[in-house]
């Protein structure tokens, strides 16, 4: 009987131990930066709050050290709000800061003198480029992912992103049964690195090189990243790290279906090319993907 239930009980075992995780502990992204005064002077012990629906907790805080120094690890990719408070000093809040995965933004801000009830209050872009890290990161948000006429696999997906090469072309979907392997600065697919937030799910089948299906609709972004790779990542090719839906305390969910067949398709083969030897042409017999996601808190606030 123990035989029996053994693989079951494996399997319970490790749902759980995904569920009590942490949605923190796959994250990759932070805040980092400098606050000093109007003087130029740093500013320490100044309280640092990230706020953004994507956080479960809906908050996350530090406090600048002796150099006026900060950073805010381990956050989950999507829009934030930074909020600097000091006492004796002016609140600064920088809104509408759009955090990408695996990336550090540089924030920095002067905090001027000013009263409790004064607050400053702005509105712009996150900064573009990321100072602490040499890597080279495309990101592509879930509006790209659907846009692209790929066959929505993170083999395919890759082809727009600088510095990476296809083993086979990928034209409108085509290769929907077959991967296309990624090439980077002559490592070939063997050397790629397939992560979900962090998580190395790399296959070892075919040395490497032949990776699994990984499911669509888990992902709301992915960074692809070819060169200057952190330590974490053995491999020297190109490291693919697909960050992971979550609705945070709102209940969300979508749906694609896709799919082609034979009679879609034309037939340009005649008797003067059967006569030359070509009696048959490559064509698609059938292929359909249906794909559902719905995702949420089990616990609001919490998990």
């Amino acid at each position: 009987m123990w035989r029996t239930f053994e693989p079951v009980l494996l399997s319970l075992v490790a749902a759980a131990c995904l569920l009590l995780l942490p949605g923190e502990a796959g994250a990759q992204s932070a805040f980092s930066g400098v606050v000093r005064d109007t003087s130029n002077a740093v500013l320490p012990g100044v309280t640092v709050e990230a706020s953004s629906p994507v956080l479960i907790e809906r908050a996350r805080s530090v406090v600048t050290d002796g150099e006026g120094r900060y950073t805010i690890v381990d956050l989950r990719p999507g829009p934030y709000k930074l909020t600097f408070s000091l006492p004796g000093f002016a609140t600064v809040v920088r809104d509408n800061l759009d955090l990408p995965g695996n990336v550090t933004v540089p924030v920095n801000v002067d905090l001027s003198v000013g009263s409790v009830e004064e607050s400053v209050t702005v509105s712009g872009q996150s900064p573009l480029v990321d100072v602490q890290n040499a890597q080279r990161t495309q990101v592509l948000e879930r509006t790209v992912l659907d846009a692209l006429p790929t066959t929505r696999n993170m083999q395919t997906v890759g082809a727009p992103v600088p510095g990476i090469k296809l083993s086979r072309p990928d034209v409108g979907g085509s290769q929907g049964m077959e991967q296309a392997y990624m090439r980077t600065h002559g490592a070939d697919d063997r050397h790629t690195s397939m992560q979900v937030d962090g998580m190395n799910v790399n296959s070892s089948m075919g040395d490497g090189n032949i990776q699994a299906y990984n499911d669509d609709a888990l992902a709301q972004s992915v960074v692809f990243q070819t060169s200057a790779l952190p330590a974490e990542v053995a491999a020297g090719g190109v490291r693919v790290n697909m960050i992971t839906k979550d609705g945070g305390n709102t209940f969300r969910g979508g749906g694609f279906f896709g799919g082609t067949a034979h009679g879609w398709q034309s037939d340009n083969n005649n008797d003067e090319l059967r006569a030359r030897g070509f009696q048959y042409r490559n064509f698609v017999q059938h292929v359909q993907d249906f794909n559902a996601n719905f995702g949420g808190p089990l616990v609001r606030d919490k998990l």
